[in-house]
């Protein structure tokens, strides 16, 4: 009877080997379950992807950059014309005169 205990113990680890497997096959099922039911809820709040916001992001960059080189742009024109036309750069080259209020 020299078997019966290593008998024993041999069912025991395949017992255990196939409640592992089963334990990792539960989990997989789980983590599924609960992806399917996390993308369900983010599309049903309308969130934005994240590749969608980092292009949009990026565009928005862009736009600054591009707002404040024009910006800089704007004011050495202005100052180019008050030099032709002979006005002080600090009046901004716009009329000084106060325009009429509208009458109600």
């Amino acid at each position: 009877m020299s078997n019966g205990p290593n008998r024993i113990l041999d069912e025991f680890a395949k017992l255990m080997t196939d409640a592992a497997g089963a334990a990792q096959g539960v989990r997989r099922e789980v983590e599924t379950a609960f992806k399917a039911q996390a993308e369900k809820v983010l599309n049903s709040m309308d969130v934005v992807r994240r590749e969608e916001f980092e292009a949009a992001r990026e565009m928005a960059v862009k736009a600054r950059a591009e707002n404040k080189a024009l910006t800089e742009r704007i004011v050495a024109l202005e100052a180019k014309i008050a030099e032709l036309t002979g006005e002080n750069a600090a009046a901004g080259g716009s009329d000084a005169s106060p325009k009429p209020r509208a009458k109600k």
